[in-house]
């Protein structure tokens, strides 16, 4: 069973402990190349882009297992299960001068070319560059008489280094400054540190395999049914809903907008408690790179954390089946002129997602409504905060409603 980590835990954890960066001392930092911007691609100085990686891993950072209750609170089963897919990537952009920022969400199981060929496949699904260049380079490592925990952390490391570098390619070549790396236990933890959340169902669901078991409408939950919350992408009860791995990353955006509310309403920032948790969270569950300055980052993260984000899912052009396994097949060229026009929006008074919103009926299953729910503005952006469609851009600022 496949799980999809919340991309929004690195932007609470970085929101809230680089208010408190001198007691990160003991967070995980790899020492790795990060992207530059392939020539023809624009970027504007001051702007910065950060790779949000959310591991289906059922353990730490040093590749051991989490306590009994983390397992037991998110039906992830245990440390045997699981491997190391990135079955979150999110690709923030944060624009210069104070603009609005956008996060980028890249569907799992996008068919894509591989920037290193790890064990000499070029091409597969982009969740599996990671695992598949973690497991190659330990194994060379370890057979070559390395030890088991630096081999370990140095395969980690060739594996960040490889999924970046992928992502970059996909997206159009673009820079990547930064990254963050997290868990299921870290999503778990500064879930408790929050908790309750407030969340909006389009419609009653449940589903036996995430646990999910939800009524329509806006609800509180907890930190164990966030966490069903975000990894549901089936229904098992009701004939007349239909969820997909789409919808699970429109959970996952949803889920980040509604977070950012609650820390900005409950005044997380200045509660020592909290904090004190999330700041335990990212020393043993979140790796950020070497040169990531988190301090510098406080102002903006908290901006952000006041709602000052568009999320937009990119476009699948059909679903496939490759050697045996079911992918999303897309258009590459498509993908790198939509992230190109998201880091560079026409002018300052357009809404940043334009060029995708035509995107979403090529979606490979089309709403009813053939939107989002709602009348559009003459921007694109949605008039209400409901959501029906996995691909129309998700405005931060209130709970939003999904499937």
């Amino acid at each position: 069973m496949t799980v999809g980590i919340l991309a929004v835990l690195a932007a609470a954890v970085i929101a809230v402990v680089a208010v408190v960066a001198s007691d990160l001392n003991g967070i995980h930092r790899s020492d790795i190349a990060m992207p530059s911007a392939s020539p023809g691609v624009a970027q504007n100085t001051g702007e910065v882009n950060i790779l949000v990686m959310g591991l289906d891993s059922r353990v730490d950072q040093d590749g051991k297992p989490f306590p009994q209750e983390i397992y037991d609170a998110i039906h992830a089963e245990d440390e045997s299960v699981g491997g190391y897919n990135t079955n979150v990537l999110m690709f923030i952009h944060i624009s210069a001068n104070g603009g609005k920022a956008v996060g980028i969400s890249i569907p799992r199981d996008d068919y894509v070319d591989y920037a290193n060929a790890p064990d000499g496949v070029t091409k597969g699904k982009i969740k599996e560059d990671y695992g598949r260049t973690f497991q190659a380079t330990y194994d060379e490592l370890t057979g070559n008489g390395t030890d088991d925990a630096t081999a370990y952390q140095r395969a980690r490391d060739a594996a960040r280094q490889a999924q970046i570098q992928t992502v970059s390619s996909f997206l159009g070549g673009v820079r990547i400054d930064h990254f963050v790396e997290v868990t299921m236990a870290a999503f778990y933890r500064v879930a408790q540190a929050v908790q309750p959340i407030t969340v909006c169902l389009n419609q009653a669901t449940a589903d036996t395999f995430s646990g999910a078991n939800f009524a329509a409408g806006m609800q509180q939950i907890d930190a164990a049914q966030a966490m069903a919350f975000v990894r549901q992408r089936r229904d098992t009860q009701y004939e007349n809903v239909d969820l997909t791995d789409l919808d699970r990353t429109r959970r996952q955006q949803a889920f980040m907008i509604s977070l950012a509310v609650k820390l900005k309403s409950a005044q997380t920032f200045t509660d020592f408690g909290a904090m004190r948790s999330l700041i335990d969270t990212a020393k043993q569950y979140v790796a950020i790179d070497q040169g990531f300055d988190l301090l510098s980052l406080a102002s903006t993260a908290q901006r952000l954390a006041g709602g000052d984000i568009t999320f937009q899912t990119l476009p699948v052009e059909r679903f496939g089946t490759i050697d045996g396994e079911s992918v999303n097949i897309v258009d590459q060229d498509k993908i790198a002129g939509i992230v190109r026009d998201l880091l560079n929006p026409p002018s300052a008074t357009a809404a940043p997602t334009d060029a995708p919103n035509d995107a979403a009926t090529d979606a490979p299953r089309s709403p009813s409504d053939g939107g989002d729910g709602s009348s559009p503005s003459p921007s694109g952006s949605p008039t209400s905060q409901s959501y029906t469609n996995s691909q129309q851009p998700m405005v931060s600022g209130a709970v939003p409603c999904v499937n």
